[in-house]
């Protein structure tokens, strides 16, 4: 009897799903891509890494999905390192009409100038603050009408759901955020012992398009963001701001990046050092600092056969006026960035000053640094 009940569900289910299998796939479409990046770094403050004349390792393995379900938009993206798996994002949007767009997932905090505020692998400082490049989970509306665009965002917490998230390691993400407090006494890179994250962050990011020449660019505008503090046991722990002020030009192949703005924790208990997390990594930063930058880039179409471009550039940056007396944080980057149809190349030389990953902490105290760095890789 089981087997007959099991041949009439089949008889009368099967024609059901073959219908609404082929209607999902007529209201879906989908594509999958990626990339797989690989590097090479010599650096100048590594006595190994400079004896054995630099090493080759993994940078990346990523995958993507973008397309439309169902009238919405999704997009995600997954990354595999060696060290870490991550979510670099996943939303889903709604096209309201041709100008407005709503957004609900772990998406790209509307910070500055976008999507990035260089040129560079290693981005700008402000990257390492947590004001570049920088994803949470939330909800965010966007505004664009080709001369001006406002995007106004509440994101409830970081992309690993905030202080209690089910994690293993608060460090493993790809963007910085605040993971912690920094007492007097502990490490620039130890786990923090006071754990901290972000809650219910507001963004703002207005700008506009002063250049009415089609063949030109030239966006000004400002963004400014509030958010909640909460601690390990649940609790608000204080509040953090920022603001900056923001232009990007564009003149035929030039492009012209400035960036001034600041930013601050405040913490019930007045700590002057932060914790940040990403790349499985522990760092500090200033509780409260200014952030300045400014990038300039030349782009050279078709240079010789073979080649689609190379983008020559020189990205600045500058952190200063940090709490607690904290020095500087300087970082230099001139390079040239390398595309040959799905292969694109970065050549990096680095020169900085308290800047993680080139020897330093934001928090630091340390001399100039140079890193030497190639990142060769190709998309699908």
């Amino acid at each position: 009897m089981r087997h007959s009940a099991n041949i009439i569900r089949a008889t009368l289910l099967g024609p059901l799903l073959l219908s609404a299998t082929a209607s999902y796939a007529q209201d879906t479409d989908i594509a999958v891509g990626g990339a797989v990046r690989f590097q090479y770094s010599w650096e100048d403050y590594d006595d190994g890494n400079r004896g054995r004349g630099g090493d080759l390792d993994l940078d990346t393995v990523r995958i993507n999905f973008d397309g439309e379900v169902s009238g919405l938009t999704l997009s995600a993206e997954l990354r595999y390192y060696q060290y870490m798996e991550v979510i670099h994002h996943a939303w889903l949007g709604y096209d309201f009409n041709e100008q407005w767009q709503g957004k609900l997932g772990i998406s790209q905090v509307p910070f500055g100038n976008l999507p990035y505020n260089s040129h560079s692998f290693f981005f700008s400082s402000n990257y390492y603050v947590g004001l570049e490049d920088d994803y949470d989970f939330g909800l965010q509306f966007l505004y664009d009408n080709g001369r001006i665009n406002s995007q106004v965002a509440l994101f409830k917490n970081d992309e690993q759901g905030g202080i209690d998230g089910y994690v293993d390691n608060r460090s493993d993400r790809y963007s910085y955020d605040i993971v912690g407090n920094r007492p007097a006494g502990e490490g620039n890179f130890d786990e923090p012992g006071e754990q901290l994250a972000e809650n219910n962050t507001v963004v703002w990011r207005f700008a506009g398009d002063l250049n009415p020449d089609e063949d030109a660019r030239s966006e000004l505008g400002f963004s400014i963001l509030h958010g909640q503090l909460n601690n390990d046991q649940e609790q608000d722990s204080g509040d953090y701001q920022a603001y900056a002020v923001h232009m990007d030009n564009q003149y035929g192949p030039w492009n012209l990046q400035l960036t001034t703005g600041h930013y601050k924790y405040n913490v019930e208990n007045g700590s002057e050092r932060i914790a940040v997390g990403a790349y499985s990594f522990f760092d500090s930063i200033a509780s409260e600092a200014d952030i300045h930058s400014i990038n300039l880039a030349y782009t050279w179409n078709k240079p010789i056969d073979g080649l689609d471009s190379l983008t020559f550039y020189s990205d600045n940056s500058l952190i200063n006026e940090k709490s607690g007396g904290l020095p500087d944080t300087q970082m230099h980057v001139f390079g040239v960035a390398l595309s040959k149809g799905k292969l694109y190349t970065y050549f990096d030389f680095i020169i900085a000053k308290n800047q993680p990953f080139i020897g330093g902490s934001i928090a630091g105290d340390d001399d100039m640094t140079q890193r030497l760095n190639i990142n060769f890789g190709f998309y699908f």
